[in-house]
């Protein structure tokens, strides 16, 4: 067979152990941990994911190797506690059983110990441990440790490591990086030291180091070790790339793969976890530079899900492995997809960050693209339906279209009607937005997996009452999403109006100074991309925040972007629009006074509606009915897709 992308494709072999292709699997929190620090069979299910969907190696993250010093609530492993061996054993025997090797994280959270717990108050009441006597950012006390702690903590690696290999894990990651216990000693940021820990680099990575030799003296000489690094922490008084190369020296010598990754604890998160805003593999350059300088094979991360792009990397010599997260969580067969040339098939992360704020809302995982995730235990398999009927899906947007594939895929006739003549619902208006352009491609790769399925689509076909009673179906999905909201304000609908979901149609119609009116999410991406594009945008919200439909973890990165754009892009809250006109929109300030916001392209970014006149059209026209998406509440791309799925599961 001839590989389309040989080097993604091609093994390694790390220490003494083989692995199948280029493609790891980045450690993520799982879903269920318990209260003693045991992986529960959710997360087992989690992991075992990816090693189903062809990943070369997995990584459990992260276990925390020293509870005394550490109480962060996250995995553990220690044979005092009832079930912890067993736990462990499972999970890297069900990653192990489909060729993936199993990998466990061993970590430290130092002064952020109890980062991982849902109730942060708690984190406050703990002791914190550091290299250094500081108080937090958040006012919490840091006590630096003695050596004698330090020499405890390092001794529990090593026993950690030899119960990790005893449970069938056959390669070990010790994190360095992120702003955890090892990074801190390695920064200058937060080791201020005068012992042989602090001061030069040398003392710097003396902990890494001890570490290191504790874990290889537990595991063997041919025992894969990976050290997780920061190659830059991109902070003021942090390390940068330089001192980043010469700490990848320096551990060298102890371990078998150097992971780069970027940034540190707080500060960073979006270079750590690169954004939409900011492009794919935006963390290579530092892993391709540490290369330069080490002889050990190096791994990066950082925002990667194109197999073109990450074909090049290993093909130009920037990194010898690609480690993948979110990417992963979309399409958990991606790396299977590579191999047998099916990336026109994979279904690519739109770097939303529901995974990431699901997990810190509720301490669960979900996905935008994949209903799967975090539910790995209700079942991965769509399985045939025991009796085959005929299914109308109304409305072809993404649930619309996920309901159509799933029910596909189980062998039911299916028929999915758009009243317009393009898939894709709301998401068409995102190809006029270079960093939601990913969303666009989610349709067209939804649409594909539905007609591969065995789904018919019929463009330009409403779906009405008697549509319904002609066809006959045994199921209906009414799936006909929202419309915009426009108020009934004076001049709303003037020429020089262009309502947020059609500029993907009339963006000629934008001139170079533009008025968003609303600053919900659509709204605040659409400013953004303006400014971007140079034009001088101000943006009017009645509310006096912005995009509280954003999630907790995009929402801060947005408004980032949007301070960074600030000369180009003005914020008017608590700004009420009374009317439209051919110079703006006329507003009423927090003063109560009536304002010119100026601009003559004003763009009408208000929210949606459901359907509801639809829906109640539709609602008794079948046995079976199930509204879902937008049709039913105005919400988000997760949750048209999950009701989606689950929709043509019921049937």
């Amino acid at each position: 067979m001839v590989r389309k992308f040989p080097n993604l494709s091609k093994p390694i072999t790390l220490g003494r152990v083989t692995f199948k292709n280029r493609m790891f699997s980045a450690p993520m929190g799982g879903t269920d941990i318990t209260n003693d620090g045991c992986i529960g069979p959710k997360s087992v299910g989690f992991y075992e994911l990816r090693a189903k969907g062809g990943a070369g190696a997995v990584t459990i993250s992260e276990c925390m190797v020293h509870p005394a010093t550490d109480g962060s609530h996250a995995y553990h492993l220690d044979e005092s506690i009832l079930n912890s061996l067993a736990c462990a054993t499972y999970a890297a025997d069900a990653i192990r059983r489909h060729g993936a090797i199993p990998s466990l994280e061993l970590s430290h959270s130092g002064m952020f110990a109890g980062t991982y717990m849902t109730d942060k108050s708690k984190q406050k009441s703990m002791h914190q441990w550091g290299p250094s006597d500081t108080v937090r950012a958040d006012g919490v006390p840091v006590k630096a440790l003695t050596k004698e702690m330090i020499a405890e903590i390092v001794a529990s690696y090593g026993h950690v490591a030899g119960l990790a290999k005893r449970a069938g894990f056959e390669m070990l990651m010790v994190h360095g990086g992120h702003g955890w216990l090892i990074n801190q000693f390695l920064s200058p940021l937060f080791n201020h030291r005068t012992d042989e820990y602090g001061g030069s680099l040398e003392n710097r990575c003396r902990l890494a180091i001890e570490v290191l030799k504790a874990v290889r003296e537990a595991v063997g000489p041919f025992f894969p070790i990976e050290f997780r690094m920061s190659g830059s922490e991109f902070v003021e008084d942090g390390y940068g790339l330089d001192e980043g190369v010469r700490i990848a020296q320096m551990i060298e010598p102890y371990v078998d793969l150097i992971h780069v990754s970027a940034g540190t604890y707080q500060k960073t998160f979006g270079i750590t976890h690169p954004s939409m805003f900011t492009d794919h593999g935006r963390n290579v350059f530092l892993a391709a530079e540490i290369k330069k300088h080490v002889s050990k094979p190096v791994a990066t991360i950082g925002g990667l899900n194109d197999p073109a792009q990450m074909e090049e990397i290993i093909a130009s010599g920037k990194a010898d492995i690609v480690y993948m997260g979110r990417a992963l969580l979309a399409d958990p067969f991606l790396p299977n997809k590579v191999m047998a040339n099916k990336d026109e098939d994979i279904v690519r992360c739109l770097r939303c960050f529901t995974c990431m704020a699901e997990r810190a809302a509720t301490s669960t995982r979900r996905c935008t693209v994949n209903p799967l995730i975090g539910r790995e235990c209700e079942g991965d398999v769509i399985y045939p339906a025991p009796e085959k009927k005929k299914v109308l899906v109304a409305g072809g947007g993404p649930g619309g279209l996920y309901a159509a594939y799933t029910a596909a895929k189980r062998g039911h006739q299916v028929i999915l009607c758009e009243k317009e003549a393009q898939l894709g619902g709301i998401l068409k208006s995102e190809q006029a937005l270079p960093f939601k352009y990913e969303m666009y491609q989610l349709s067209l790769t939804y649409a594909k997996m539905a007609r591969e399925a065995g789904a018919e689509i019929r463009l330009n076909t409403e779906v009405t009452k008697e549509y319904v009673e002609n066809e006959a179906p045994d199921a209906l999905i009414i799936a006909v999403g929202s419309e915009p909201l426009v108020p009934p304000i004076p001049g709303l609908k003037g020429d020089n109006v262009v309502v947020v979901n059609n500029y993907y149609l009339e963006k000629d119609k934008v001139g170079d100074e533009v008025v968003v009116m609303g600053g919900g999410l659509a709204g605040c991406e659409c400013a953004i991309h303006l400014a971007m594009e140079g034009k001088k945008v101000n943006l009017v919200e009645m509310r006096d925040m912005l995009a509280p439909d954003a999630n907790v973890r995009h929402r801060p990165l947005m408004l980032k972007r949007m301070e960074e754009l600030s000369d180009n892009l003005t914020i008017l809250t608590g700004h009420k629009a009374l009317k439209v006109t051919s110079e703006g929109v006329v507003c009423e300030n927090p003063q109560g006074e009536e304002v010119l916001v100026a601009g003559p392209s004003v763009i009408c970014a208000l929210g949606q509606r459901s359907r509801t006149n639809v829906v109640n059209e539709l609602y008794d026209t079948a046995p079976f009915v199930r509204v879902i998406g937008d049709a039913s509440r105005v919400s988000t791309i997760t949750n048209a897709v999950y009701w989606g799925y689950h929709a043509a599961l019921d049937i």
